[in-house]
């Protein structure tokens, strides 16, 4: 088949790659303003302490901070200010380097893909805005009433989690359409499973993507 027939899909990791921090802990401010925000903090000094000396894992530290932070807020008011943060609070943390790989894809149109252990309340919007095809990232889980409980909707989409969740993206494609995964973006080691998911995959180090594996392509920052 011809390569011009096949859907070609780039991956993005997003906080660290696509932008310069975790975008996390900034949304958490925006949705509850800085007052809130700061009392709920010290509640969740102990998750953070926990992962930091690896006592609990990326999943049950995050879900305690989302406890701590969000539990019972509404989905709905979330994603109104996951919006909001996607529109005004985002741009001063994204990385230009990153952003230069991802124009430069979109430009050689390709599909671009979030994956990202962040929350679809602010990167779905985001993604939109930026002209991405796709998000796989993690989600809230919600009661009955639709208010947050703190915990996952699934795994944290994070490191080896990353190759199932966009096989699971994959599998909503239409099945008689070709796809070819030809670049991943990372910026450190749990990434790496993303990026042997592509054809090539590049790495931040000092602040430039290095191709780690795979031949050059098109739109790529080399």
């Amino acid at each position: 088949m011809n390569r011009n027939d096949t859907r070609q899909i780039v991956l993005f990791d997003f906080d660290g790659t696509l932008t310069r921090r975790d975008s996390l802990f900034p949304f958490l401010r925006h949705a509850l303003g800085t007052p809130a925000f700061l009392r709920r903090l010290p509640d969740c000094l102990p998750a953070l302490t926990g992962l930091a000396l690896k006592r609990l894992s990326n999943q049950d530290a995050k879900e305690a901070v989302l406890t701590h932070m969000l539990a019972g807020e509404t989905l709905a008011h979330l994603q109104a200010r996951g919006r909001e943060f996607a529109d005004r609070g985002l741009d001063r943390l994204l990385r230009p380097a990153g952003m230069r790989a991802l124009r430069a894809h979109r430009d050689a149109g390709h599909d671009c893909v979030l994956v990202s252990a962040s929350l679809d309340v602010w990167l779905q919007p985001w993604a939109e805005r930026y002209g991405l095809t796709g998000v796989v990232s993690s989600r809230l889980a919600v009661d009955d009433a639709g208010r947050v409980t703190g915990r996952l909707d699934g795994t944290n989409c994070r490191g080896a989690a990353k190759p199932a969740a966009v096989a699971a993206w994959l599998a909503t494609l239409p099945p008689d359409e070709p796809v070819d995964l030809v670049a991943a973006y990372g910026d450190s080691a749990a990434d790496q499973p993303l990026l042997e998911m592509a054809g090539s995959g590049y790495r931040l180090r000092r602040g430039r993507f290095r191709r780690v594996h795979g031949p050059s392509v098109e739109g790529a920052p080399e």
